[in-house]
């Protein structure tokens, strides 16, 4: 860097270095936008904007920017528009910037940064403009990231080398991947800009880098019905063809349907004069000629080679042929003769089966018949009442069972509805008991019940049973009058504290009843998104207490809710004292107040 000074140097660069050094990372972004306003105030071309450029450079403002792209700016001040701000800024303080202490410094690694951090961050406002689902921050989200590709057209438009390096980026190939329109339009309008800028650059890529771009190129000609990103796909395609003509070849040879899907998908969709001419450029007369060339030589070859190998084949099984026909026929008869003797051997054996079951049965009623000649007629009367029994005992064990498993399947489902009331009593008390819980712990304090008549005549009771166990002593007229005395002191005594006390009661009982009402109205509160101006009122308070107090609730709950996890385990909860000097709360919109306190 040149040694400058700081009477040559504007004031406001001056500035803007030292808040730097003195702020935290998340304002950075911020002060870093004012770039914006110096830069604009100075006129196009002039030889102070190129001074300024060159200060902002020297003073590492610009190398500032560039590295400051690269961080998450979901949790900054103005979100991804102030991302998008910076990258308007850094292409701004780029364009036209020719530093002159080491500029190979900046040609070689600072532009080649900034491109890359653009293109990062463009991914990262593509992620979630696709996620989002509100109108309001899709638009917001769309403006950021057509505003950021502009900053990197801007950025090659004035340093054309830059738009090798673009095409080169893997980052570009991930936002030219997308299913959404809005979004692949802008990025494909880059592409097309940067073949206008530099249309050498195709020569300079290897293919292994334009094959995956024409991929995508031809795939949403192919799977989209959009006519937006039909034509955007099909200028660039025009566009990539146009300047090179080894894409012409390598489209062709690569996309076979691709004249057929152009002419019957696209045609008449509003695009006709750029779709004719990407297809005049694909299907030249002398590119056709040699396709139809190649082609015919191609089928004859493979005629060739397919015809040869029949004829090799055909030779190959012709002595085989009468072998193989023989041995088959062969074969086929054994195996008709032997499946006829094995049909015959089965008729055998169940014949042979079916006599000796005749033979079997003939001798068992035999038996049975010569049985019944030597038993008596009494003992064959009792064998067969016995049989009858077993048999009638038999049918009814089975028509029980049967009329014991059908009553069972019927109360199935009663019993079920049984089972499931009983859970939904159990867990409807549990809940009960639980809301029972809580508005006793939310309500500490009860007042006593008054007594009863036959709770007093019980506490009478034990006085006079008291009483009669322990009589009292006989006391001597001088005696009782001191104890009168001293009784009628005590008297005046409790007369006279009574009145702060019955205030003190009639105090805390108040307080008490503002406590239960508070509580009643905070769990009666609407939700947030539910809640109107008029249930607004009722919990603002132009109190200056109830706002302290307020203000230092809502400071413990934050501190809390920045406490590690293991130290929100306990369920108890310390406020710590926070002080609020000089930091009194704006009274003019109402805050948030306990109800029942008083209001100036």
């Amino acid at each position: 860097m040149s040694n400058k000074t700081s009477e040559t140097v504007d004031r406001r660069i001056l500035d803007l270095a030292s808040k730097l050094t003195e702020s935290s990372n998340a304002s950075v972004p911020v002060l870093l936008l004012n770039l914006k306003e110096i830069l604009k105030g100075v006129a196009a071309g002039s030889t102070e904007l190129q001074k300024l450029k060159e200060d902002l450079y020297h003073y590492d403002l610009t190398q500032y920017c560039i590295l400051v792209l690269k961080q998450d700016y979901s949790r900054v001040e103005g979100g991804w528009v102030t991302a998008a701000g910076l990258a308007d800024v850094v292409s701004n303080c780029c364009v036209g910037l020719n530093p002159k202490n080491d500029p190979e410094e900046f040609y070689t690694k600072q532009l080649p940064v900034a491109v890359l951090n653009m293109l990062v961050l463009a991914r990262r406002i593509q992620a979630r403009y696709v996620r989002s689902v509100k109108d309001e921050e899709k638009g917001e989200l769309l403006r950021s990231f057509r505003l950021v590709m502009d900053s990197v057209c801007r950025l090659f438009g004035g340093h054309v080398q830059l738009a090798e390096t673009v095409f080169r980026q893997e980052h570009f190939l991930q936002l030219l991947m997308t299913d959404d329109v809005e979004t692949g339009t802008v990025v494909m309008s880059v592409l097309q800009n940067i073949l206008r800028a530099n249309s050498a650059v195709l020569s300079e890529v290897p293919e292994k880098i334009l094959h995956p771009i024409l991929d995508e190129l031809v795939y949403k000609l192919s799977a989209s019905s959009n006519p937006v990103t039909g034509s955007s796909a099909t200028r660039s395609l025009l566009l990539m063809v146009e300047s090179n003509p080894s894409v012409v070849r390598m489209v062709g040879s690569r996309y076979k349907g691709l004249r057929s899907l152009l002419s019957k998908q696209w045609t008449g969709k509003g695009f006709g004069r750029a779709l004719g001419a990407l297809l005049d450029v694909l299907y030249s007369s002398s590119y056709q000629q040699e396709e139809l060339q190649r082609l015919h030589r191609a089928a004859g070859t493979i005629q060739a080679v397919w015809r040869g190998f029949q004829t090799r084949q055909r030779m190959k099984k012709l002595p085989r042929a009468v072998t193989s026909l023989q041995r088959s026929f062969r074969a086929k008869r054994e195996l008709e003769i032997t499946d006829q003797r094995r049909r015959r051997e089965e008729e055998q054996l169940r014949e042979q089966l079916r006599l000796q079951r005749l033979r079997a049965m003939r001798a068992f009623r035999e038996k049975q018949l010569t049985l019944l000649e030597i038993v008596s007629a009494g003992q064959m009367d009792r064998h067969i009442l016995e049989t009858q029994e077993r048999s009638a005992l038999i049918v009814q064990r089975l028509w029980k069972g049967y009329k014991a498993r059908r009553r069972f399947h019927q109360q199935k489902q009663t019993l079920r509805q049984y089972k499931a009331a009983v859970l939904i009593q159990r867990a409807v008390l549990r809940f009960l008991n639980k809301r029972r819980r809580i508005r006793e712990s939310l309500s500490p304090w009860k007042k006593h019940p008054a007594l009863t008549d036959a709770r007093r005549l019980q506490l009478q009771q034990k006085v006079d049973s008291g009483l009669s166990r322990h009589p009292i002593q006989q006391m001597s007229p001088e005696q009782s009058q001191e104890l009168y005395v001293k009784v009628q002191e005590k008297l005046g005594q409790f007369l006279l504290k009574r009145k702060p006390e019955e205030k003190a009661d009639q105090r805390r009982e108040a307080l008490l009843a503002q406590i239960n009402t508070d509580i009643n109205m905070l769990m009666a509160a609407p939700s947030l998104r539910g809640a109107t101006e008029k249930d607004i009122e009722l919990f603002t308070s132009r109190s200056v207490p109830v706002a302290l107090k307020a203000k230092q609730c809502h400071s413990t709950m934050l501190k809390r809710s920045r406490w590690p996890w293991w130290k929100k385990l306990s369920d108890e909860f310390v406020e710590e004292d926070v002080g609020f000097v000089g930091d009194m709360p704006d009274l003019e919109h109402g805050i948030i107040f306990i109800a029942g306190s008083k209001q100036p």
